[in-house]
């Protein structure tokens, strides 16, 4: 069912957040508001579902919205009854799916890249995805004053947050479309791809030593708020405007064993949707709320008011655009073939969705057997 931008970007922040606001669980400042528009569910008698804890990773990034909000209202928390929820957060992709398949989480969101790379380097048997979370909140942002058209981003100095990571296969997928050649691994040629983290990327872009940065929310606001340009919205890149940043993913092995635990998580992540939809801006100062007890630091609304537009939530794991990015790394050389086959489970999910009556969402003919 078509939505508008605004209620997308609204739900995709919402997704983006939840991982942030799980570490703010004691604290959940619009809780009982988000509870009068929930229905009960099993676990609302406080019981445990078959296991007492659920391990569940995320980025302190605006991307993971939901997670950030979900956790903070304590919309998670109601849909798993006594099992608790015990949250950790990571940098990056490599390390949330290392912690995953040492059994240290047992649900993360996580963008595309690293979630087909963990799926792949294991031969299919690490995870599975579950659910989308979020779409777009992806720009390429400059200075204005060495680079005013996308013509100009030749010979110079941009940043990716990561080799291989998703933003930087997209980067090197437009480079390559422009006709450009770029080294994938070294970074080195027509334009020089500077591996930069996020935290670090504005003082970079202060500094000089970059021209521009093709980044995630709330980074790309953080560096227009430095003087910085915005030039191209990934999102204008895809078709509908849609294109998958971060998945919601499982152990297959905790799927296996705890199915109930699984979908009580999704159902905290649609009914956190809704709640995003339904009160914009308490959504939005309760993800900001997260970040600051997660960074020790709230953005300012010059960052948070444009970088929460930019990105849409969704329930829908965008598979056709999972598919699309496993081509581009293919194509930059930083990854062999993938056999995605397998890699979504969206059962859980359309269960939840199918109850809550909502469409259901589709695997793009890459569902477990």
């Amino acid at each position: 069912m078509p939505v508008s931008r605004t209620t997308a970007r609204r739900r995709l922040t919402a997704v983006a957040a939840l991982p942030l606001l799980a570490a703010a669980l004691t604290s959940c400042g619009y809780g009982s508001e988000a509870d009068k528009s929930d229905t009960a569910s099993p676990a609302a008698e406080g019981k445990a579902l078959s296991v007492d804890t659920v391990k569940i990773g995320y980025f302190p990034n605006l991307t993971h919205a939901t997670a950030l909000v979900g956790i903070q209202e304590g919309l998670f928390q109601k849909e798993l009854g006594g099992t608790k929820v015990a949250p950790s957060t990571f940098n990056a992709g490599p390390s949330e799916i290392e912690a995953l398949n040492a059994g240290s989480i047992d649900i993360g969101f996580i963008g595309p890249s690293p979630a087909i790379n963990g799926y792949t380097q294991t031969g299919g048997k690490s995870l599975r995805i579950i659910g989308g979370s979020a779409s777009g909140g992806v720009k390429l942002v400059v200075d204005p004053a060495k680079i005013k058209t996308l013509d100009d981003v030749k010979g110079k100095k941009i940043a990716t947050p990561q080799l291989g990571n998703t933003q930087d296969v997209a980067f090197l997928n437009w480079i390559s479309e422009k006709g450009w050649k770029v080294d994938a691994q070294s970074g080195k040629g027509d334009v020089s791809v500077v591996r930069t983290d996020n935290k670090i990327t504005p003082d970079a872009y202060k500094s000089g030593s970059i021209d521009g940065a093709w980044v995630p929310e709330p980074t790309a606001s953080k560096l227009v708020a430095e003087g910085a340009k915005m030039l191209l919205d990934e999102s204008d890149l895809w078709p509908d405007k849609k294109f998958v940043i971060t998945n919601i993913i499982v152990s297959q092995k905790f799927l296996g064993e705890h199915p109930d635990v699984v979908e009580a998580v999704l159902r905290g992540s649609v009914k956190t949707n809704e709640w995003i939809n339904a009160n914009e801006d308490k959504a939005k100062a309760s993800a900001n709320e997260a970040l600051k007890t997660l960074s020790g630091k709230a953005l300012p609304p010059e960052v948070l008011d444009p970088a929460w537009q930019s990105i849409q939530i969704t329930n829908d794991p965008l598979a056709t655009t999972l598919q699309a990015e496993a081509d581009h790394a293919v194509k930059a050389g930083l990854l062999e073939k993938p056999d995605l086959n397998g890699i979504y489970d969206l059962g859980p999910l359309n269960k939840v969705l199918k109850a809550a009556g909502q469409p259901e969402v589709a695997d793009a003919g890459l569902g477990a057997k």
